[in-house]
């Protein structure tokens, strides 16, 4: 799957610019579903980007895991999700050194949290490497429960905490590692719009 290119947006809206290799520096490298074909892509491009990485691959339903394992990664771990990957996550980036590279390909959801995780635990954003592969599913914050819904594909939606029907933004909160939603009919309850499809 090739790499998704944004519509151009406002500051806050993250930018994803590709991985690229930095050598045999020690690197961290979280890859989800899709994401893992990034990772494959930077091996075809350095294979000495490997030798002292450690891999953690969320498979989400592809079978990109074999293809990860021979790339020879100084460690490899499958996780099944984001949330069973947290600890060993957080772990990896308490324990990383000076020079270390992160690099994360896969959805906004997951690169979203993986950075503000990195960033939390000191690693500079010059550090960090993301590319998106996947779709295109935001995780939204509702601003007036601060609630957090996985997945919004549609605009508008609907809180999964609050049940408000919020207008998808492109207001992007790094600390959070999500976007924000805003009521729509606030002013004029029950004027909502016809929902439609993100786009990328």
């Amino acid at each position: 799957m090739p790499r998704t290119e944004f519509t151009p947006s406002i500051p806050s809206r993250p930018v994803y610019s590709g991985l690229s290799s930095h050598g045999s520096s020690s690197a961290l490298m979280l890859a989800e579903g899709e994401g893992a074909e990034a990772i494959l892509d930077l091996a075809a491009q350095d294979a000495a980007v490997m030798d002292r990485a450690h891999l953690i691959f969320i498979p989400a339903g592809t079978g990109h895991g074999p293809a990860l394992r021979a790339l020879g990664a100084k460690s490899y771990v499958e996780v099944p999700g984001f949330a069973t990957a947290l600890d060993r996550y957080r772990k990896a980036l308490a324990d990383a050194h000076m020079g270390t590279r992160l690099y994360v390909a896969g959805s906004e959801g997951m690169i979203g949290q993986a950075v503000a995780e990195a960033l939390a635990a000191g690693l500079p954003a010059d550090a960090i490497e993301t590319e998106h592969r996947g779709g295109i599913a935001r995780r939204m914050q509702c601003v007036h429960c601060k609630g957090i819904t996985e997945g919004v594909t549609t605009d508008p939606f609907l809180c999964a905490h609050c049940g408000l029907t919020l207008f998808v933004r492109d207001h992007y909160s790094r600390r959070l590692g999500a976007f924000q939603g805003v009521c729509v009919d606030a002013e004029t309850p029950g004027d909502v719009p016809a929902v439609q499809e993100i786009k990328p």
